[in-house]
């Protein structure tokens, strides 16, 4: 019995310490849409920002807790005014999306995962069960902060520094 209770916790605490440092593969050929609707992949996209620090924020225009948290990143914005901030939409609805960062005032770089928050490569390597989800990305391309679900969270201030 307690060989099967210590392999439980193993496995338990191996999965909610999850930090990859890098992208899979088949997550960056995922596809995202910019603004002016242009298909793009989650690789192209890292790329137009490397070497400089980014601040990926999954979110959606139905989500109360990704608005909540907007203020919050807002701040962010203001004192880290050097980091990319990249908002990564899970809206299904493209006008949706679009009209939500007009409505609040969403200033940062924007694209669209179509396929909502369950389906797709790059969602499915997030491991997404919650939104919003803050990761950071440092200069060099690597994750510095995979899982954040809180932008007040001190790990993303830490990541950010």
């Amino acid at each position: 019995m307690k060989k099967i209770v210590l392999i439980f916790i193993i496995l338990v605490t191996s999965c909610t310490f999850e930090k990859p440092t890098k992208f899979s593969e088949i997550a960056l050929n995922d596809k995202a849409y910019s603004l002016s609707d242009k298909q793009i992949s989650i690789e192209e996209i890292l790329d137009k920002y490397k070497g400089k620090k980014i601040l990926i924020d999954v979110w959606a225009s139905w989500c109360g807790d990704c608005i909540k948290g907007l203020p919050s990143v807002k701040n962010l914005q203001k004192e880290y005014p050097e980091v990319v901030f990249l908002f990564l939409s899970i809206d299904k609805s493209k006008r949706a999306w679009k009209n939500g960062i007009t409505r609040f005032n969403i200033k940062g770089e924007h694209y669209n995962l179509p396929k909502g928050m369950k389906d797709g490569e790059f969602v499915n390597f997030l491991n997404l069960g919650w939104i919003p989800r803050y990761l950071v990305i440092d200069e060099q391309g690597k994750i510095k902060l995979f899982k954040a679900t809180n932008a007040a969270d001190l790990d993303i201030i830490e990541a950010l520094k």
